[in-house]
């Protein structure tokens, strides 16, 4: 079997997750959306593993493959309308766990203090309510009876992609790599890779536990 060609496999994990909906949901089984279009475009994964985009997803993705559409894999979850999250600020301890696991920042807090969702940025992801020590954060159906892409725009998935794409940047950046000190750097850098490998083993615990929750529902 020959190897794919490098530029076709590029172009084709392009279109594959420009036609996913950048949730950042991780419901996939993937770290992000992107990867998940890499894995399609490999052969690793099948188009059927993300419920945010739902039924129409599911073909938009065969569309480009060349594959015939398929049921959405239940064990990915199941298509339903979008909701955001909202935290009840009287329980909110102030904790940030919640925050460095938001794909698109939206939430607003600091420690100590209460945090409140900006609804607009919000794609849904859960990804905060299965960090958050005190369970305070529940979520809101704001679509009504709509779901996977009646119930999300194009216009949201590219916003989301854009703050999606800055909070990595940003996540990188913390690392504080500078050239002309490189001491310095080494030092700062060896403090925040301590603090980041704490929080992303209390995500990374936290993932787990969401998943397992999707599993058990």
């Amino acid at each position: 079997m020959t190897n794919p060609d490098p530029t076709q496999l590029a172009n084709l994990t392009r279109r594959l997750h420009a036609a996913l909906p950048q949730t950042q949901c991780t419901r996939c089984g993937y770290p992000d959306c992107l990867a998940y279009a890499k894995a399609i475009a490999s052969g690793e994964a099948a188009i059927n593993q993300c419920p945010p985009g739902g039924t129409e997803g599911v073909a938009r993705l065969a569309s480009i493959t060349g594959q015939p559409a398929l049921t959405l894999n239940p064990a990915n979850g199941l298509e339903a309308p979008r909701a955001v999250a909202v935290i009840d600020e009287d329980w909110c301890i102030g904790c940030t766990l919640c925050l460095p696991v938001c794909p698109t920042d939206a939430i607003l807090g600091s420690n100590k203090m209460m945090h409140t969702v900006i609804d607009a940025h919000c794609t849904g992801c859960e990804l905060c309510i299965a960090v958050c020590p005190v369970d305070c954060i529940s979520l809101e159906n704001v679509t009504g009876e709509q779901t996977g892409w009646a119930a999300w725009s194009q216009a949201q998935a590219n916003q989301a992609l854009e703050r999606y794409t800055f909070h990595s940047c940003s996540r990188t950046d913390s690392l504080g790599y500078n050239s002309e000190e490189p001491f310095k750097t080494t030092l700062k850098t060896t403090k925040n890779t301590a603090e980041a490998t704490f929080k992303q083993s209390v995500i990374d615990a936290a993932l787990a536990k969401s998943r397992a929750r999707r599993m058990s529902s």
